[in-house]
């Protein structure tokens, strides 16, 4: 099987596991634990690229403005997904958050067409199409916009989308956009610290413990995803997707006791409908013998 492939594939086995550490973190608040994920991420990078002599990239990158702009915008978009989904497990809405990431494999093919010239075919515009129903039933049956389930599958989606154009390698990239958020995480850490509101300072042994391992749990994923994406075409990353937003569906019912309503359930068997679709869709292609049976009826 591809590098590529296999690294996008354990990024999201990983990212799926995610709601038991943020879960078992409740008591913290969340922005402190996004501001521990950038900390400790950035500091764990930073050690790694001392030790193995890997700066040289740096001036050049920080004196580049095209390379600037694109991992300040990589980094706003990566730090706002990170608040949201965090938001999202320590407030005991899972799937909410499970909803987002199933959206977030139709978004990155419909962002891949737009904006990368990936050409779509009416079966994934009919996945599209399905989608998009899903959550206009969610919406309406449930009276409430699913705005967090959206701002995760656009800020990662687009995330996805700068990265896929970055100049600059996985490791190199996931330093300078933890870079810029580096400064502001200090600063909110120093002003927390002040109010006597930082855990970190008056919690036990084992929360220290667990918002160090912020660091590593971020960042392995993260490089392993960034790395993949180089390696396969960005439509191809949205077939894979749908593995982490599975296990996190049936951890928030069957782990943390979380309700499922019938209406929000129907909404998901939509969008459920739509990544079939794009599965299906990817099997049949890369299968030569189904190929121009499955783009006859395309057609």
């Amino acid at each position: 099987m591809n590098k590529g492939v296999v690294s996008v594939l354990v990024a999201y086995l990983i990212w799926g596991l995610y709601p038991f550490y943020f879960h078992a973190m409740q008591h913290v608040a969340p922005t402190e634990i996004v501001i521990h994920r950038v900390l400790w991420t950035f500091a764990l990078l930073a050690v790694y690229l001392f030790c193995s002599r890997r700066w040289r990239w740096i001036q050049k990158a920080i004196t580049d403005r095209r390379t600037v702009a694109v991992f300040l915008m990589s980094s706003v978009l990566i730090t706002a997904n990170w608040s949201t989904y965090t938001y999202a497990i320590v407030t005991n809405q899972t799937l909410e958050a499970s909803l987002g990431y199933f959206m977030n494999p139709l978004v990155s093919v419909l962002l891949g067409t737009v904006f990368l010239k990936e050409k779509l075919n009416k079966a994934q515009m009919l996945a599209i199409v399905f989608a998009c129903a899903g959550v206009m039933w969610v919406t309406f049956k449930q009276g409430e916009f699913p705005a967090l389930g959206l701002t995760l599958a656009l800020s990662f989606g687009f995330y996805g989308l700068v990265r896929k154009m970055a100049p600059l390698g996985s490791l190199e990239g996931l330093t300078l956009e933890t870079a810029f958020a580096f400064p502001v995480a200090l600063l909110a850490t120093f002003y927390f610290a002040g109010n006597g509101d930082l855990t970190f300072v008056h919690g036990t042994s084992w929360d220290k413990f667990w918002l160090i391992m912020a660091g590593p749990i971020t960042t392995i994923p993260l490089i392993l995803f960034a790395y993949g994406l180089k390696q396969v075409p960005y439509s191809t990353v949205g077939f894979i997707q749908y593995l982490s937003p599975t296990m996190v569906f049936f951890i928030g019912p069957f782990f943390f006791g979380e309700e499922l309503q019938v209406d929000r359930l129907i909404g998901f068997i939509l969008i459920w409908a739509g990544v079939l679709i794009f599965v299906g869709e990817n099997f049949f292609r890369s299968h030569s013998g189904y190929r121009t049976e499955f783009n006859q009826l395309s057609k």
